[in-house]
């Protein structure tokens, strides 16, 4: 009946156009009984949806008037706070603009999980918001099976026990559930809540633990609750390895290493180098090490757990190899050995108790016993050391070194290189040196040799193919643009002479070019600039250069008349020497000034006088081309235009000046378009009309436009036409960009 009452009050309402003067009354909306059919009776007071069930009711009433044809009213959901900052929308309808008490149907989003979710209604026509619902607890179930907890870093949960060791802690976590951080939690300690809410927990005391999520109000419908850990505490018995007869084994000998405790029915796991080597065994306290096994080396330690004990691992015992030593060859891999020439080949060993015996394409050279071996030119082959330990069970052990080839060449080659790197013509000094000695076999294959050949082997250089007294060394310093050319290298040694690679030397002059210039400031081609060098440029090849371009001139002086960076180049020994630059500007017309401006007014037959500053001399004339003065001012009579030419130096700069009359009349506020042709348009004075930046705007007696220009040229209204009573008033205004210059009425007299 409330709803029938509403409904036709709100009918009648509309049909006498009744207006009472009040917007539409937005109730709270309520929880419902569910509606689907065939529905309820149970309001909810929490809702606990889940991927099973997601359906839920509320009630929303409100009060005429009408809400206009196109009106939605749209359900909201706050944050778990309640706040509104970024309501959700949970659904709308549009279809119960007559209808004041109707329900929504939503679903929870499935980020919804708190206690203090509060909902409100809002309309669009009018724009309305009801007032905010009661706090409803409110949880999507995304999560509704048992989760499963272990000691953090175990594989899985085991047998479900951990133990807590020495008064320590052990951290246990949540495992196998994706995005683990984004949910609250619940942890029990034998059935008493603790006050941790994170994925883990870090305990010291023993007791059964379990877990499950945080769901609020809805959490018993969640059935999350986890496997149960039972956690108990204990101390360390303090697991050694008994030290053992011997650490260091050589191969077929044994050790046997012994746990300290032992007889308590303990499980034993014996670890080397962190890795087991056993399976978990009851009272397997014993491990032999056989260094018969490759790779018996590294540290053992042995583990235990059991009954009464912690997990506990011992401290580690070092097992070395007695016949492990390394031999390492001191010689490069390819040694050449040129006519008539020796080389040492040499090898070292870590063991100190070693015998020597070289061996030469694998068969032992006679008498060879020692850690060196020199060789001849006559000896090449491959070449390596067997190195043997003597003394003690280890005596038969042997490394072989790596092996050498000793070669003699069949040609040598010869490179040099500047050092450091060089460009041409962009240094004044470089060096060039040997880079590279390669002796070169039969075969055509080389081998670096620089190392061995660069002490023993003789040099000259050349420049441009000529030998230059003195230059014999392995390297030679260019300090000046005389010495650029072609340099090459002749090398000598036991009858080789190699030739290097040719290498072209071009340094930059160290000279210093100036040059200089009669002005900074060029006012053209009639007035132009000299620029010239104290250089004697006799026989030079040179040109002078504007902005990076030649201009082709070949005297050591040139006029110039425009603006641009100037040098002058010359050609010294094959590379550019560049001068100084000077840069001429442009003459600055911002240097003269008129004061009290280019735009002058005066009313007429007064006059104004113009002061013009930061010339030499002056020259005025009007705008006839009439000389009427030639001093730094000018008193004006007449409005027009005027030009002063004012000399800077042996440049001259001109400005121009606009006269005009200042109007004495002020902006009318009646005109009469009666067709008499007289005050027929509304003029404006000259400082308000024909000005760009100036925007003048009229408004009939409705405040609608009809006039809004820039630059106004004196002609409202174009007809009378539009006047279509005998006196019509007008607004207007007057402004430019910063502000508002005059406004007021304009009375139209027809």
């Amino acid at each position: 009946m409330r709803r029938e009452i509403l409904l036709a009050t709100a009918l009648l309402c509309g049909m006498l156009g009744i207006h009472n003067g009040y917007s539409q009354v937005l109730n709270a909306p309520q929880a419902a009984p569910n509606q689907t059919p065939p529905g309820g009776s149970t309001i909810w007071s929490a809702a606990c949806a889940s991927p099973t069930f997601n359906d839920y009711w509320v009630e929303f009433t409100w009060g005429p008037p009408l809400v206009g044809a196109t009106n939605e009213f749209i359900l909201e959901l706050s944050d778990a706070t309640g706040d509104f900052s970024s309501p959700v929308e949970l659904a709308r309808d549009g279809t119960k603009n007559t209808t004041f008490d109707f329900y929504f149907q939503f679903q929870l989003p499935e980020t919804t999980r708190g206690e203090g979710y509060r909902m409100r209604v809002r309309s669009t026509s009018p724009a309305a918001t009801s007032p905010v619902s009661v706090a409803y607890p409110m949880y999507y179930l995304d999560v509704n099976t048992a989760m499963t907890i272990r000691p953090q870093g175990q594989v899985d949960f085991g047998d479900g026990t951990a133990q807590v060791c020495n008064g320590n802690s052990i951290t246990l976590e949540i495992y196998g559930l994706a995005n683990a951080s984004t949910y609250q939690y619940n942890w029990y300690r034998s059935g008493t809540l603790l006050s941790e809410k994170g994925p883990s927990i870090t305990i010291n005391q023993a007791g059964m633990y379990n877990v499950e999520i945080d769901y609020g109000s809805c959490s018993g419908s969640g059935n999350t609750l986890s496997n149960l850990m039972d956690v108990t505490t204990s101390s360390d018995l303090g697991i050694a390895i008994n030290p053992p007869s011997s650490t260091s084994l050589c191969s077929g000998e044994t050790a046997l290493l012994e746990a300290n405790i032992t007889g308590l029915g303990l499980t034993y796991t014996w670890f080397k180098d962190g890795t087991a080597v056993t399976a978990p065994a009851v009272d397997a306290s014993n491990f032999l090490v056989d260094a018969s096994v490759p790779g018996f080396e590294g540290d053992y330690q042995v583990e235990i757990s059991g009954s009464g004990a912690c997990l506990e691992r011992s401290p580690a015992v070092s097992i070395t190899n007695s016949g492990d030593f390394t031999v390492s060859r001191e010689n490069p891999a390819s040694v050449v050995v040129l006519p008539g020439m020796t080389s040492t080949l040499s090898v070292s060993s870590t063991a100190s108790a070693v015998t020597y015996q070289w061996f030469k394409d694998g068969v032992p050279v006679p008498g060879a016993t020692a850690n060196s071996l020199n060789v001849s030119d006559t000896d090449t082959g491959v070449y390596f050391a067997r190195v043997s330990l003597t003394g003690g069970s280890c005596a038969s052990t042997s490394k072989d070194s790596e092996n050498t080839a000793v070669t003699t060449p069949a040609d040598l080659e010869l490179d040099i290189a500047f050092s450091p790197a060089y460009s041409p013509c962009a240094v004044s000094n470089t060096v060039i040196s040997i880079g590279e000695i390669r002796a070169v076999d039969s075969g055509g294959n080389t081998t670096d040799v620089t190392s061995d050949l660069l002490s023993a082997m003789s040099f000259q250089w050349l420049l441009d193919g000529n030998p230059i007294p003195g230059a014999t060394g392995s390297s030679i310093s260019l300090t000046d643009a005389s010495e650029n050319g072609v340099y090459s290298l002749e090398g000598s040694l036991a009858g080789f002479s190699p030739i290097s690679n040719t290498l072209e030397a071009l340094l930059r002059s160290s000279e210093t070019l100036a040059i200089t210039s009669s002005d900074l400031t060029v006012c053209g081609p009639s007035e132009p600039v000299t620029l010239s060098t104290s250089a004697d440029l006799t026989g030079e090849t040179f040109d002078w250069y504007r902005d990076g371009v030649a201009l082709n001139e070949s005297t050591s002086s040139i006029d110039v008349g425009l603006p641009g960076s100037y040098e002058l180049i010359i050609e010294r020994n094959g590379c550019p020497l560049t001068s100084n630059t000077i840069t001429l500007n442009p003459l600055n017309p911002d240097l003269i000034s008129l004061s009290p401006g280019d735009e002058v007014q005066f009313p007429e037959g007064t006059s104004e006088t113009v002061m013009a500053s930061g010339g030499d001399s002056y020259l005025w004339y009007d705008e006839n081309n009439n000389e009427i003065g030639n001093s730094a001012s000018i008193t004006l009579t007449l409005e027009g235009e005027y030009l002063v030419i004012a000399s800077i130096g042996n440049c001259q700069v001109m400005k121009t000046l606009t006269a005009t009359y200042l109007d004495t009349f002020k902006v009318p506020n009646v005109i009469s378009v009666n067709g008499d042709g007289i005050n027929e348009q509304w003029i404006l004075p000259n400082y308000y009309s024909g000005k760009p930046d100036v925007i003048v705007t009229i408004y009939n007696d409705q405040g609608e436009e009809v006039l809004n220009v820039n630059n106004y040229q004196n002609n409202w209204p174009a007809s009378s036409a539009a006047f279509t009573r005998q006196n019509m008033i007008f607004y207007y205004r007057i402004r430019n960009a910063e502000k508002v210059l005059k406004q007021g009425t304009i009375t139209v007299i027809r």
